[in-house]
C-alpha cells in the first residue's frame, strides 16, 4: 500500500481532531461506528475512508448537517486523482500542496519563481541543471509549470506574494522581466525585488516557500528545496519563524510599485 496523500492525512487529522473534540477516545469511536481500533487508528493516520464511513464520523462526532460542507469537501479532494498523474507527477510532492493552497508566499534567491517564469525562461532553466535530461522530459516539465500557471487566474486564484532577490535577474530577458510585470498588476499576485542595498540578511539562508491552506485547523506548511530533493515542514514553531523571516524581507524588500519601475528600467536596457 501506497503511502497516504498530502490530502488524505489532512482529512485524518481533521476527524482525529474532531474525535478529540467529541471527548471520545479512539477505542469508544471505534465501537460505536463498529470498526476495529486498527482501521480508526489508520483512518487518523491517513487511510481515506468510505464515504459513508466519513458521513458517520460527523454524526458520531457532533458536526452538524450545515457544518459537513468543508470535511466532505476534503474528502473529495482526498478522492480524487491530481490533474499532475498524467505527467508522471505522484501525489506527495510540492505541486499537489499548491494545488491545494489558497495563499502561497514565495522568496527566491536565485531563480525567478516557476509561476511567473515564462516557458523561454523555463527552458533555460531547465537546460542548465548539471545532470542532463531528455527533450521529452524538459517539455514535459514545461507543459507542468504552464498548467501551474493557470492557479493565479479565475475566480478562486491563488493569493500569491514573491519576493525575488536582485541576484534572481541578471539571466532574465526582456521578454521575462515584462512578464513579471504583467502578472505583478493582477489584484492577487505581489511582486517584490529585494535589492543588494539591503545588506547581509536572512535571506541569504535560501529560498523557502509558505504556503496556507483552507483546511480545518487554518494551516500552514514550509517549504524547502535542496540538491538533494525538498522538504515539507508543518512544524508550528519553525514554521512561525520562517513567517517571520519572510514578513521582514517584504519589508526589506522595494514596494510593488517601486519593484515594477526598477524591473521595468531593467527591461528597458536589455
Amino acid at each position: 500500500m501506497s503511502d497516504p496523500t498530502f490530502r488524505q492525512v489532512r482529512l485524518g487529522e481533521a476527524l482525529k481532531r474532531l474525535r478529540e473534540r467529541s471527548g471520545l477516545s479512539q477505542r469508544e469511536a471505534a465501537y460505536r461506528l463498529r470498526y476495529n481500533y486498527q482501521k480508526l487508528s489508520r483512518i487518523e493516520n491517513g487511510q481515506l475512508p468510505e464515504y459513508h464511513g466519513l458521513r458517520a464520523m460527523l454524526d458520531l462526532y457532533g458536526v452538524l448537517v450545515a457544518e459537513e460542507a468543508p470535511y466532505v469537501e476534503m474528502w473529495e479532494r482526498a478522492s480524487e486523482k491530481g490533474w499532475w498523474h498524467p505527467y508522471g507527477l505522484e501525489d506527495h510532492g510540492y505541486i499537489s500542496l499548491e494545488h491545494d493552497a489558497i495563499r502561497v508566499s514565495a522568496f527566491s534567491l536565485g531563480y525567478i519563481p516557476g509561476l511567473l517564469q515564462t516557458e523561454s525562461y523555463m527552458r533555460a532553466v531547465f537546460h542548465g541543471w548539471q545532470v542532463q535530461r531528455s527533450r521529452k522530459w524538459v517539455e514535459n516539465q514545461v507543459a507542468v509549470r504552464v498548467r501551474r500557471k493557470q492557479r493565479l487566474v479565475g475566480d478562486e486564484a491563488l493569493k500569491y506574494h514573491a519576493v525575488i532577490a536582485e541576484a534572481a535577474f541578471p539571466q532574465a530577458d526582456r521578454e521575462q522581466l515584462l512578464h513579471i510585470n504583467e502578472m505583478g498588476v493582477r489584484p492577487n499576485v505581489t511582486v517584490q525585488v529585494l535589492p543588494n542595498t539591503a545588506g547581509l540578511n536572512d535571506g541569504h539562508n535560501g529560498a523557502f516557500l509558505l504556503l496556507d491552506f483552507a483546511y480545518p485547523g487554518d494551516m500552514t506548511v514550509l517549504y524547502v528545496e535542496h540538491p538533494a530533493g525538498a522538504a515539507h515542514v508543518e512544524d508550528v514553531e519553525q514554521v512561525k519563524a520562517s513567517k517571520l523571516v519572510f514578513k521582514h524581507l517584504s519589508k526589506l524588500a522595494l514596494t510593488p510599485d517601486e519593484s515594477a519601475e526598477w524591473i521595468g528600467r531593467l527591461a528597458a536596457e536589455r
